[in-house]
């Protein structure tokens, strides 16, 4: 039988489960099956177990079931407006003040920031990462008419 090293996705492991179990095949052979062809990324045994008893209740899904929890609804386009809106606004305000302005999570907001708004704080203030090009030219005009101040003094 020919090896295969690529690691293939979970839903198409389940596909060939099901195959197998279609064809009569136990958890255990189906198991030897996988390790003879996929080797180290063979699912597991329990893996296979648990997949091939759902397929044997006619079971015709190979996607996961939708879990129960609270959806990630703290970091919508809004709530990011908000905060970064608060942020141009005030950039020495805190992390804290944020969270309970909006109502949301110290940890959502500090995610927000860093990662959505792309901004770090720096000197007690909020500042961008990276500059834009317009804040690099006002920059160099800056520097360039201070430079030039100097030079005449």
């Amino acid at each position: 039988m020919l090896s295969v090293s690529l690691k293939i996705d979970k839903i198409e492991y389940r596909a060939v489960i099901k195959f197998f179990v279609k064809e009569g095949l136990t958890p255990n052979e189906i198991h030897s099956k996988f390790i003879k062809v996929y080797r180290d990324s063979s699912p597991s045994f329990s893996t296979i177990k648990k997949w091939a008893a759902e397929f044997k209740r006619d079971r015709t899904s190979l996607e996961d079931d939708p879990r129960e929890g609270r959806p990630k609804s703290a970091t919508t386009l809004e709530i990011i407006e908000q905060v970064h809106d608060m942020i141009l606004d005030d950039r020495r305000m805190k992390v804290r003040d944020i969270a309970e302005t909006i109502g949301i999570s110290k940890e959502r907001v500090g995610y927000i920031l860093h990662e959505e708004v792309d901004m770090k704080k720096l000197c007690a203030r909020w500042v961008p990462r990276l500059l834009t090009a317009d804040q690099k030219r006002t920059r160099i005009k800056i520097s360039e008419q201070c430079l030039e101040r100097f030079n005449k003094n």
